[in-house]
């Protein structure tokens, strides 16, 4: 056999190898349902659907074709870094490869049972790193604060289930000190921070520095996540692929993280 062939038929075996151990693995969904029991912000619109055409036509055969309407930031959702940095990137710009990377879990769920408050701080991140090394450069780190357990209880979940401009201010639960975004921000080389709560910053926040400080450096957020308690700390993958919407601030995201074969 001529040997370009046999380098060739090599290769090829290799890639195949390659390829069927790349995804051997388990996959885990960390989005919720979009529907109407999906939580919004008090003073967002909430998730609409509804029938264009459901059943057997005049043709004979089954179609079925909904509209829907909701707000940006609802249910998983992700937060493009212009939802509060002017000139950051639209949910458009993102990079691809940003989209994409290792997952880290950051686990404050004792903290958060005896405050619904709590803000994570660079203690907790630190202590975190104690067990496992320095974050390293690329990662997505996600923070399981125990909150998908109230999903889809408003009241629980969030604080209040109150809808309007003065339900905003009874809101209550877990996020992320902006000491700790600053610290995530420029000592550590990160593409994004996801939580399992409606948002970045805590309930009680009204100036959302977190998100000042993470967006102004292109870190996106992902809000809402479920399944962190499926996740182990480190060694698996994220992908954060939202709606593509031109120019947007944010959209309904499909999170998914891969955990390989060991």
């Amino acid at each position: 056999m001529n040997k370009k062939l046999i380098v060739l038929c090599s290769l090829i075996i290799s890639t195949f190898c390659f390829a069927e151990n790349l995804f051997k693995g388990k996959w885990i969904d960390l989005s919720y349902n979009f529907s109407e029991e999906t939580i919004y912000w008090p003073t967002a619109d909430n998730f609409k659907k509804t029938t264009v055409f459901e059943g057997h036509n005049d043709k004979g055969f089954y179609y079925s074709a909904y509209n829907y309407t909701a707000a940006e930031h609802g249910g998983t959702h992700l937060d493009a870094p212009v939802h509060f940095s002017e000139g950051k990137n639209t949910v458009d710009d993102i990079p691809l490869d940003q989209l994409i990377g290792s997952g880290i879990v950051i686990r404050v769920l004792e903290k958060t049972k005896k405050d619904r408050n709590y803000q994570i701080t660079v203690a907790d991140i630190l202590s975190w790193e104690k067990q496992h090394g320095i974050i390293e450069d690329g990662s997505i780190v996600l923070f399981d604060t125990g909150s998908a357990q109230y999903w889809p209880d408003k009241k629980k979940y969030m604080g209040t289930a109150e809808r309007g401009a003065d339900a905003v201010a009874k809101l209550k639960f877990p996020g992320l000190h902006p000491k700790a975004a600053e610290f995530l921000a420029t000592q550590r080389s990160i593409k994004a921070v996801g939580l399992d709560t409606p948002s970045i910053d805590f309930g009680g926040s009204t100036h959302f520095e977190s998100h000042q400080i993470l967006f102004k450096q292109n870190i996106f957020g992902i809000e809402n996540i479920t399944n962190l308690n499926a996740l182990p700390e480190i060694g698996f993958m994220v992908v954060a692929l939202p709606m593509k919407i031109k120019d947007g601030s944010g959209g309904p995201l499909r999170v998914v993280a891969f955990i390989p074969e060991k």
